[in-house]
């Protein structure tokens, strides 16, 4: 399965994404690999945009791979790109494993073999890990991973086992600070399990936080004395906020307002510094959501819709910037309503794995409800939506042949299924 999910996303590769990670507006536009090309500079953890100013932006993992990668392969020149590419093929690939391992337990070998095949062919799967450079792919697989964690802490207390669910739980908030979202919810679901089984639950899900502390406290720290305030992972939140909260409803953010694209934003940035810039779109942020409440409700229902359907708008100026939407539209939709339907399904027949997906699926998407969203923020969650997804058809294709062969709505004595 790995080895042709790499095969399919390698393919894709060369159709347009050398081109684009190589054209000059592409290269000035992609941010990890403005910090990647800092780093080998010898710069540190630079700003993300054109400018020489430390930041705490871009988390630190996936702009280090990409600097290594640079190191070896040369900064932006067609072999690194193309080897970040590749990578992010890999990782996506990789995902099969734990796609059908998470999916075995929860809901059985024949809906993991399924899931994992439909990853492979996955047309996300394979645009996203072609096309995207970004650090979603390796957040997708620190994701699943925890998953397979989770429910193994949901069983056993084994301090060495919660201490490598709060290791990889800081790498992947490293990686995307969006994910702790999640992690609280899926130890105290655990803890739950084990206290309502008699088995101690403090001590282990001390020894995760405290790991998780210990794993993200070199970046908090580094953060710290950089800039001389507390910073929480990274410290971009003002812009996401006022990206999607400035009046301009025409898409569901407004590209054409960052500082990678307008001049006036850049030179604010550059002359006021990262914070002040920060806090002071944060708060023209909060001026424009205070003055406009209803507004800002309609707004984050339409972005919550968008994240969930792919439909935004059909207006014609809309679609000029989004050509593809129309067709993408029916897919998303369909991955949901699927993927809801699986939760459902779940929630009659295995109630706690519906607790753990539902509760990741409602938790991760949340922040981008109330700033902005992007395509690629719902990508993290298309594993979870593929295996609800396999396991729906599968209890409605049995639940088919069982009306079929007993049209009066009852199984055979004794048959399960």
């Amino acid at each position: 399965m790995v080895l042709i999910a790499l095969i399919l996303r390698l393919a894709v590769i060369p159709f347009d994404t050398i081109e684009d990670l190589m054209d000059a507006d592409h290269i000035h536009a992609w941010e990890q690999g403005n910090v990647a090309r800092a780093l080998v500079a010898g710069q540190g953890f630079g700003s993300p945009f054109v400018s020489t100013q430390a930041s705490a932006i871009m988390p630190p993992v996936y702009p280090l791979i990409v600097a290594v990668i640079f190191e070896v392969f040369g900064v932006h020149t067609a072999r690194s790109i193309f080897a970040v590419h590749a990578f992010d093929s890999l990782i996506n690939s990789l995902a099969c494993i734990p796609i059908f391992l998470v999916a075995r337990r929860s809901f059985g070998e024949q809906v993991a073999n399924w899931a994992a095949w439909v990853w492979v062919f996955f047309p996300y799967g394979i645009y996203f890990a072609a096309a995207w450079a970004w650090s979603t792919h390796l957040l997708l697989l620190c994701l699943l991973w925890l998953l397979y964690l989770a429910q193994d802490l949901e069983r056993s207390p084994r301090l060495g086992l919660w201490c490598g669910f709060g290791l990889l739980a800081g790498f992947a908030g490293l990686t995307e600070p969006s994910i702790l979202a999640v992690i609280p919810f899926l130890l105290a679901l655990a803890a739950w399990r084990l206290a309502h089984g008699g088995k101690p639950w403090m001590l282990p899900g001390m020894v995760a936080s405290l790991t998780l502390a210990a794993t993200i406290s070199p970046w908090l720290i580094r953060d710290a004395v950089v800039f001389h305030r507390f910073i929480p992972m990274r410290d971009s939140m003002g812009l996401e906020l006022w990206m999607g909260n400035n009046g301009d409803s025409t898409r569901w953010t407004s590209d054409n307002k960052h500082p990678l694209h307008d001049a006036r934003e850049l030179a604010d940035y550059n002359s006021m510094g990262e914070l002040a810039y920060m806090d002071h779109k944060k708060q023209q942020a909060k001026s424009y959501i205070e003055g406009h409440p209803r507004w800002y409700a309609w707004m984050s229902a339409r972005r919550a819709v968008y994240l969930w359907t792919g439909y935004w708008s059909f207006d014609p100026a809309y679609l000029a910037q989004e050509p593809a939407d129309p067709e993408n539209i029916p897919f998303a939709t369909g991955l949901t309503v699927l993927g809801m339907a699986g939760l459902v399904l779940a929630w009659r027949s295995r109630p706690f794995e519906a607790i753990r997906y539902g509760g990741v699926l409602f938790l991760f998407p949340v922040v981008y409800y109330f700033s902005h969203p992007e395509p690629y923020h719902m990508r993290t969650l298309d594993p979870l939506l593929v295996m609800l997804g396999c396991f729906a058809i599968r209890t409605l294709r049995q639940r088919a042949k069982t009306m079929v062969l007993h049209p009066g709505g009852h199984d055979a004595p004794g048959k399960r299924h």
